[in-house]
């Protein structure tokens, strides 16, 4: 490859793109759940997956093991971060503090365009439970949380919550493909009303019992 007039350092704006959209590829890949928890994975492998050279692939993998989505085990060789009781257990009091509370801070920005768009996703997770798609549950669960928190307009709790999810992403998604979605409970129709009625206190309880009940469920597969 040919080396950029600022002496190949990978700052010139193409690449920059480049680096980003690899990433990005890899962040939805990870926290939707396409890579199995402890799965071994190799750079060049992930580069084909995803239609990416590896350098900015390799980039990608960095910074995502500094978020705890993934576990480097050689120079060559990757893994999604396995899951463990107490990785599992911190977690969840950690979705259960930040998410109640960015969702809160949503709340004065929710308005009728937000709100539509919420119903609009929500109804695209009840189709993918009713057609037992989990793929698809589990990319618009994901997609309906991060809507609305991204409302907040709190970047430092959001990081804080993507890097949450993307190591229970891929944990939640095996789970739930093996279990199925007929027996997933749906708070997002409570937080929606909760947020036409700007009612905190309802929305901060939806949140908290949707995270209650998924991870409480995810817990009695993994413990068996």
């Amino acid at each position: 490859m040919p080396r950029s007039e600022s002496g190949g350092n990978d700052k010139t704006p193409d690449r920059k793109i480049a680096h980003e959209e690899a990433y990005k590829a890899l962040y939805d890949a990870i926290i939707t759940g396409a890579f199995e928890p402890g799965k071994i994975l190799t750079l060049r492998g992930m580069a084909q997956q995803l239609g990416y050279s590896p350098m900015p692939v390799r980039e990608s993998v960095r910074r995502l093991v500094a978020l705890g989505a993934l576990e480097m085990r050689s120079t060559r060789r990757i893994s999604v971060a396995r899951m463990t009781e107490r990785r599992f257990q911190e977690i969840w009091s950690a979705r259960v503090l930040l998410e109640p509370e960015i969702a809160a801070r949503a709340l004065p920005h929710a308005d009728k365009a937000l709100i539509r768009e919420l119903e609009r996703i929500d109804a695209e997770v009840d189709e993918a439970m009713e057609r037992g798609d989990p793929d698809k549950y589990c990319l618009k669960n994901w997609e309906f949380h991060f809507t609305l928190y991204r409302a907040s307009d709190c970047p430092i709790i959001l990081r804080l919550i993507e890097s949450v999810w993307l190591q229970f992403g891929p944990f939640m998604r095996m789970v739930i493909g093996r279990l199925g979605t007929s027996l997933t409970v749906d708070h997002h129709v409570k937080a929606i009303d909760a947020l036409k009625k700007k009612d905190e206190i309802a929305l901060r309880e939806a949140i908290r019992l949707d995270i209650q009940d998924g991870m409480e469920r995810i817990e009695s597969d993994f413990q068996k």
